[in-house]
Formats: C-alpha cells, sequence, structure tokens
C-alpha cells in the first residue's frame, strides 16, 4: 500500500506540472506530456474545484492569508476530516515563471492521506508587484499557518515547502531566508516566524546572472520579476538569489533537477547544493537523468524520496 500512494504523489506531480505550465516561455512549452493514466479520486478532487471529496478528507478554499490584501493572498487547505491531532504541514508553491499558475492542482494533496495537512498557496505575480512581493507573500503565509495551528489543528513546528521552477525559487528563498527580517514583508502575523523545517526545491532557479541567453532580455521571466535585465541590476539580482542568504541554520534542502533541463539550467540547483553543503547545512541533490523542466521523467525516480524526506524532518520520531 505504501508504495502505490508514493505512485500516486508522483503522477499528482507531473499531471499538475502539465497542468500549470511550469515552463518560462508560453505555458506548456518544455513540459513533456505525461502517460495516459486513469485519474484516482483523489486527483480529480485536485485538478477540478467542484469534484467530490474523498471520504475522510476536506478541504478549506480561498483563506486570506494577508486580511485586506491583494486577491491574490490566498490559500487553500487540505485536511483529514473530524481530526483533531495537530498534523505536520507541507506547504506547495505553484512555477509559471511567476508570472503564470494557480495553487489549484495541487500535488502535494495526496500527502493528507498520509496523515499530513496540506496548504496551497497563491501569491502576487510579476506583473502584480515586482520582487520581493512574491517572497514576502510565501512568509506572510507561513506565519498566517502558525497563527492558525490551533483553528485547523496544525502542527506549527513542523512545517515543509515544496515548489517547482519558480516555486522552487521561491520555497528555497523561504529555506535560507527564515532570519532575514526585510524580506518579511507587512502582510501580517509579524509575531510569528516565517522560518521552515524543511525544503523540497525541483529545479528552481538561483542565479540569474548565471542563466545563459537571458541575462540582457528584458522581456525573460527574471526581468520581470525583479523590474529590468539581470545584467542591469545586478543587486536586485542578487537580492532575489536564494544562495545570498545561505547560513549553517538553514533547514535541511532535497534538491531535484533534470539534466535535460533547458528552461532552468542544472547548474543553477548544482550552485545551491554547493553553498549549502559549504555552509554545513544538510542537501541532499538528485539528478534525474534524462528529465527536463518536469514531465514523467520524475515519475518513478523521485516520489519514494521525496515522501521519505518529508517523514524525516516532519513527523515525530519513534521511540
Amino acid at each position: 500500500m505504501r508504495r502505490q500512494r508514493f505512485g500516486l504523489a508522483a503522477l499528482v506531480v507531473v499531471l499538475s506540472l502539465v497542468v500549470h505550465g511550469l515552463a518560462w516561455g508560453q505555458p506548456g512549452a518544455g513540459v513533456a506530456t505525461p502517460e495516459r493514466k486513469k485519474p484516482t479520486e483523489i486527483t480529480k478532487v485536485l485538478l477540478a474545484k467542484k469534484a467530490k471529496l474523498p471520504a475522510g478528507i476536506r478541504v478549506e478554499r480561498n483563506l486570506e492569508y494577508v486580511a485586506g490584501g491583494h486577491e491574490r493572498n490566498k490559500l487553500d487547505l487540505y485536511l483529514i476530516a473530524k481530526d483533531d491531532t495537530p498534523r505536520p504541514v507541507i506547504v506547495w508553491i505553484h512555477g509559471g515563471a511567476w508570472r503564470a499558475g494557480s495553487k489549484d492542482g495541487c500535488p502535494a494533496g495526496p500527502f493528507v492521506q498520509q496523515g499530513y495537512a496540506v496548504a496551497s498557496i497563491n501569491y502576487r505575480l510579476s506583473q502584480h508587484a515586482v520582487f520581493p512581493a512574491q517572497i514576502e507573500d510565501c512568509k506572510a503565509a507561513i506565519r498566517w499557518l502558525r497563527a492558525h495551528a490551533k483553528d485547523y489543528h496544525l502542527d506549527p513546528d513542523r512545517i515543509g515547502v515544496w515548489g517547482a521552477s519558480a516555486g522552487g525559487h521561491l520555497v528555497a528563498l523561504l529555506g535560507t531566508s527564515g532570519d532575514v527580517k526585510e524580506m518579511e514583508g507587512q502582510g501580517g502575523n509579524l509575531d510569528q516566524s516565517s522560518r521552515v523545517q524543511c525544503v523540497v526545491d525541483f529545479f528552481g532557479p538561483t542565479d540569474f546572472l548565471q542563466i545563459p541567453g537571458r541575462q540582457t532580455d528584458p522581456k525573460a521571466p527574471e526581468a520581470q520579476l525583479i523590474g529590468g535585465p539581470p545584467q542591469e541590476n545586478k543587486e536586485k539580482a542578487a537580492r532575489a538569489n536564494p544562495i545570498t542568504y545561505v547560513s549553517r541554520d538553514d533547514p535541511p534542502f532535497l534538491i531535484v533537477h533534470g539534466e535535460e533541463d533547458r528552461t532552468v539550467p542544472i547548474g543553477q540547483s548544482q550552485l545551491l547544493d554547493e553553498a549549502l553543503k559549504k555552509a554545513g547545512v544538510q542537501s541532499t541533490f538528485i539528478r534525474v537523468p534524462g528529465a527536463g523542466h518536469g514531465g514523467p521523467g520524475f515519475q518513478a525516480k523521485v516520489n519514494k524520496q521525496v515522501a521519505e524526506f518529508f517523514d524525516k524532518h516532519l513527523k515525530p520520531r519513534k521511540p
């Protein structure tokens, strides 16, 4: 049964990567088409808002994590129904080049059936506001979850984050900038911490100055994020780089990247992994042979590692 659940989680990952168009050009570009498989009930729930929830699972949708904030400052919370046990939390942050994507179709949803609470968040996109608005929103969501932990039976001391592509960039920033006050923003619940206990980063960019062909392009996603081409805005590019904030007290990382990724070169993840290890941070770097920017190359090769990583760092250890 456990092996089957790992496969389910991986399937939803593949579906979500395709549905949300994680490539940096046109939506869906650069993302391989997954093998056709019959959707499970939980997959239908996550990919269609009106689908019937599986027995034992409930969802709280469009919870406002910044009071009176932007329309994107909302999250969905997937929970075990009729359960008052404080559950560890996995927070999914979607990709889409910081200019597209949605919290709908959260691939972490199946982890609810493995004893977790799962939150899927929206954040302001680059057409709404330039960086650091995006990481400020992510941090506000983490603080909101802690502030409302008792309301939804969450464990505020066990929060992990998972994201892909642009979402991978943001979860990496959450992991390395937990001690950076100027990244907190004014999204409320400032008495709560935005630190996380572990990070799963799927092919997220890091150093915008080392992405070939896009350093001087004003229309590139990175340029739209920081307000200008990275080569002309080096300080802004450094501010958006998770590596800038790496320190010894950062949480454990699991970094996964396709060796054939032509959208975000695998060297971006390698730079982060090296910086983390140099600082003494636990980091596991998985290179996926033959895989590009998402797609079925990840299926069955990393699903087990992701599940084991969250179990190790978020679930209480048995005596």
